[in-house]
């Protein structure tokens, strides 16, 4: 069986594009065939602010839409994040959605698609990866960045890759499958009951 990668939708704001460009690279993925790509909206979930009142660490979810959003990601074995770029930094919802949980991302590799105007979204990949460290994943330095994507968006709101998305996509999901494999037995410990504490 391939392994099965989310590609998140990070952006949930009315009129965003990232539904096109992840479209685009979740067929791109298909296409590489290393991989079981999904697609994952996260305006779906309806995440809120965070409300658990317990820490993520406990796994001892209380609200519906946290088991959904459980169980979507510990369903995962690697990430690709699709995310634009505000004030240097990723989407709230998406920062958000990654401080839900904690041990159902750990072990996973992460890549990165990003977009907007002259950066790509390069800074908000950067803070990003600080993020998903801190939850014992593994942000490789590979990634997407798509630049001025709007021009590459036609009438349709359809992207239109140019080569240099191509050969970026392929070069990033590479490397990502090899991570997936590396890091396989320690995805197999996170999906383990938690220990009672001593």
């Amino acid at each position: 069986m391939k392994p099965k990668l989310h590609i998140i939708i990070g952006s949930t704001r009315p009129g965003r594009i990232g539904p096109s460009v992840a479209k685009w690279f979740s067929e791109y993925t298909a296409e590489h065939g290393k991989f079981e790509p999904v697609l994952v909206d996260l305006a779906s979930f309806n995440l809120p602010v965070f409300d658990e009142p317990e820490h993520p660490m406990k796994q001892n979810y209380h609200h519906a839409h946290t088991k959904a959003w459980a169980a979507s990601v510990g369903s995962a074995d690697a990430f690709v994040f699709v995310t634009p770029e505000y004030n240097y930094a990723p989407p709230p919802a998406l920062v958000n959605a990654l401080n839900y949980l904690s041990r159902e991302w750990n072990y996973a590799p992460a890549g990165f698609v990003s977009y907007g105007g002259i950066s790509g979204g390069l800074r908000s990949v950067q803070v990003a990866k600080q993020i998903v460290t801190t939850l014992k994943m593994m942000p490789i330095p590979e990634g997407v960045p798509m630049p001025m994507v709007f021009q590459n968006l036609d009438e349709n709101g359809t992207l239109n890759a140019p080569d240099i998305y191509k050969t970026s996509a392929a070069t990033m999901l590479d490397e990502l499958f090899r991570w997936t494999e590396a890091l396989k037995s320690l995805r197999a410990e996170r999906k383990a009951p938690l220990k009672a504490a001593a």
